[in-house]
């Protein structure tokens, strides 16, 4: 199983995209800092995840949710939560 997943910073406007085979350590690295990327952002909050049977299903939503549209989803999720 495959694990498309965003994170929004909590203390700024940051919302992470990412895909992972195992989601809870995955998450976690981020919020320890231990990714380049986002530790800049840290704290954050899981705000959207989906599952997948095959890498290649969970790439293609991932492309999704990192396009214009994609965001402006993540964007509504987190304004509703």
């Amino acid at each position: 199983m495959f694990y498309v997943y965003a994170i929004s910073s909590i203390d700024r406007n940051y919302i992470y995209v990412g895909l992972t085979n195992n989601l809870t350590p995955r998450v976690g690295q981020h919020q320890k800092g231990y990714e380049k990327t986002t530790k800049p952002y840290a704290p954050f909050r899981l705000i959207h995840s989906e599952i997948f049977d095959t890498r290649i299903e969970a790439r293609k939503r991932e492309k999704y949710l990192k396009s214009g549209a994609g965001k402006e989803f993540l964007r509504s999720i987190k304004d509703n939560s």
